[in-house]
């Protein structure tokens, strides 16, 4: 007997390690939180274009958005843990266990860490038409008239969220808050004048305010961004206290084997090295990172205890 299970575990090893050797053999479906034409959908089909060239199979992008993104994460809690369902999202991923009181996953439980991707600033615009010139304007209009700037964001819990959320602390302004299905959404909503402001992902809103449709008053992290550095941050424009960075990561559900993951892993960290991959990213203004599975799942805790920290800093408390 002890012979046989010794037998049918050395057949198991095998059969699992010519598996992954053989991954992928079909189609992976990755799914995007966030719409078309949002930051988390430009920099995932960056990504997502590369591991289909090195896998030699399609690598299918499929926009889920919705609820801050914890809609599309949801199908891939429910996956199976075979590497095909895989997640890309933004650190909307560690808002949301923070903001909903009510989810249909478990954020540290319910997902495997496999790699992050990138990171950029978002930039606050507003209508070029717009009266605001500054940060500054903005905020003196907001504490002259509580209420009636109309801050617009991709929905609670996602990234753009938080982001307002920090602003109006450190600002210490009153604002009404305004959530869409995603950054798409909301631009086209500033631009017809139906929202005052938001903080647009600098990938997404770029082509906009380079083309004069969108001004932009401030960048929201602590450094410049290179892509735009003629505009201030937060802190030069007169808010200190704002500083906000998004962030994109790719997941798969929770159960999935070692030796998976740090394929995948490994892949994607060739993929963000490689030059094409990175100067597209960088001209989408974004930077990318590299950091182990182990180091990712560390750093995706760290965040949910920051956003706890900047939730009670607002008196927010899970709904």
């Amino acid at each position: 007997m002890k012979f046989a299970k010794t037998v049918l575990a050395a057949a198991l090893a095998a059969f699992a390690s010519l598996a992954m050797a053989q991954y992928p053999n079909k189609a992976v479906q990755v799914i995007i939180s966030f719409t078309p034409g949002s930051a988390t959908d430009i920099v995932g089909r960056i990504v997502s274009a590369k591991l289909a060239e090195y896998w030699g199979q399609p690598v299918v992008p499929e926009n889920r958005s919705g609820a801050g993104g914890a809609i599309g994460s949801a199908v891939v809690a429910r996956a199976a843990p075979d590497g095909y369902t895989l997640l890309i999202n933004s650190n909307a991923h560690s808002v949301n266990p923070v903001i909903y009181a009510k989810m249909p996953y478990e954020t540290t439980k319910d997902f495997t860490d496999i790699s992050p991707l990138a990171e950029q600033p978002n930039v606050l615009v507003v209508n070029d038409g717009a009266k605001y010139q500054t940060l500054n304007d903005l905020v003196s209009y907001a504490k002259a008239n509580p209420g009636k700037l109309n801050f617009g964001h991709a929905g609670v819990g996602s990234g753009t969220h938080l982001n307002t959320i920090k602003l109006i602390t450190a600002a210490k302004i009153d604002v009404t808050q305004v959530p869409f299905k995603g950054t798409p959404e909301v631009v086209q909503a500033i631009l017809s004048g139906s929202v005052d402001c938001y903080w647009v992902p600098i990938s997404a809103g770029v082509s906009n305010i380079k083309a004069g449709k969108l001004r932009a008053l401030a960048t929201s992290t602590a450094k410049r961004s290179p892509l735009m550095p003629e505009l201030p941050t937060t802190a030069e424009a007169g808010v200190k206290g704002a500083d906000f960075g998004l962030w994109f990561g790719l997941w798969g559900p929770a159960g999935m084997p070692a030796d998976l993951v740090n394929k995948i892993s490994a892949d994607v960290r060739r993929a963000l090295a490689d030059a094409e991959v990175r100067q597209r990213l960088i001209n989408t203004g974004s930077a990318p990172m590299d950091m182990s599975s182990a180091d990712f799942a560390k750093f995706v805790r760290s965040e949910i205890e920051d956003a706890k920290k900047i939730a009670a800093a607002a008196g927010i408390k899970p709904q």
